[in-house]
């Protein structure tokens, strides 16, 4: 990036940290970017290797797995929230048939709501469509056993592709997960038995725990699939797991799971970005897969259109995006999941952890 048009970010957004995002990100963005029309044909070759395109959807590489997922995810917790559940059958379907072949769920979503609502949209067959993801809650291998088992029953199916740790969001849950006795046992018993193919775990409340949670598995010679964390136009002004988790990721080919690329609407109360600038920011990192809460058919065509209309960034698209996103988001009062308990269910509910 130009060392004046940089100087001269900082002084339109008066915010004295943004030369250091911009410089912590640029070597992520540039395998993604077509920054210029001399670097445009290279880097959009670069993208191509990781990215393809079907009709009106992308695919990617899911870390160094062989899988392809679409480069955005249906999240599970919004496909609960219809009071009709043949509404959100009916969303998933079309999602499905529209090219988005990632499916996010949880264990504790809706009380298993949202698994039970995926698993009758999944029946004739949609599963053998799609890579199905979902979490649990246990820290014990007690408690993630029978969570991995009820998850099975609900989501009518003999395995999942992908189950993650869900909520790492104490510096204590690693230890936990790995201690003798911990969840990782049954997660492991799970993928031997054919119950799980990849292991992975999801949280949002600081990058520090996610590097914890790499650290402890290092130490018990252990690499996850895949992780997933919030990656949006905020987080890389505060606690950002963008610039302090996201390298590791891509230096060990681990799936990256974007995830709050709106924060659940929130960071568009900051009126500084629109839905589609959201969801390209999170594209062009080196994702995987964005998951995106579709919670109607209006913004499943949302969704779709932001894929269709997709390009890599250029780095002025991006450094703009950082720049008007800088002063809302300088102390994390648009990303509440890192600042507040609200989103926090296992802390609400601890006896999930077993």
């Amino acid at each position: 990036m130009d060392i004046t048009r940089r100087n001269f970010l900082l002084k339109t957004a008066s915010v004295s940290g943004l030369a250091a995002v911009l410089a912590a990100n640029e070597g992520l963005w540039k395998p993604l970017l077509a920054a210029s029309p001399e670097t445009e044909a290279s880097s959009n070759q670069a993208a191509s290797q990781n990215t393809t395109r079907n009709g009106d959807m992308l695919y990617r590489n899911l870390g160094s797995t062989k899988e392809q997922v679409s480069v955005l995810g249906v999240g599970g917790h919004h496909i609960g929230r219809q009071k009709d559940e043949q509404e959100s059958i009916k969303i998933i379907h079309s999602a499905i048939d529209r090219g988005i072949n990632f499916m996010d769920n949880s264990w504790d979503y809706h009380n298993g709501g949202s698994e039970i609502r995926m698993g009758k949209a999944l029946q004739d067959g949609y599963r053998q469509k799609v890579f199905l993801m979902t979490k649990i809650d246990g820290r014990t291998k007690e408690s993630a056993a029978q969570q991995i088992d009820e998850s099975l029953k609900r989501l009518q199916t003999d395995h999942v592709d992908l189950m993650q740790f869900h909520e790492v969001i104490r510096m204590e849950d690693p230890d936990r997960i790995f201690a003798p006795g911990g969840a990782m046992e049954a997660m492991q018993e799970a993928q031997k038995a054919g119950k799980v193919r990849y292991i992975g775990f999801t949280g949002h409340k600081d990058p520090l725990v996610h590097l914890r949670m790499l650290q402890v598995a290092a130490e018990n010679k252990f690499r996850f699939d895949t992780v997933q964390m919030p990656l949006n136009v905020m987080d890389a002004h505060f606690r950002s797991f963008g610039n302090q988790v996201l390298p590791t990721l891509v230096k060990e080919q681990i799936g990256v799971l974007g995830m709050k690329s709106m924060g659940d609407q929130i960071i568009l109360k900051s009126n500084t970005v629109t839905p589609i600038e959201c969801l390209h920011y999170a594209m062009n990192l080196p994702t995987s897969t964005v998951i995106t809460g579709i919670d109607s058919m209006k913004i499943l065509d949302q969704a779709i259109n932001a894929v269709r209309t997709f390009k890599p960034m250029s780095e002025e698209q991006v450094s703009d995006l950082l720049a008007r996103t800088a002063t809302a988001a300088a102390k994390g009062q648009y990303e509440l999941f890192k600042t507040s308990n609200r989103f926090d269910s296992t802390a609400k509910n601890p006896k999930w952890l077993g």
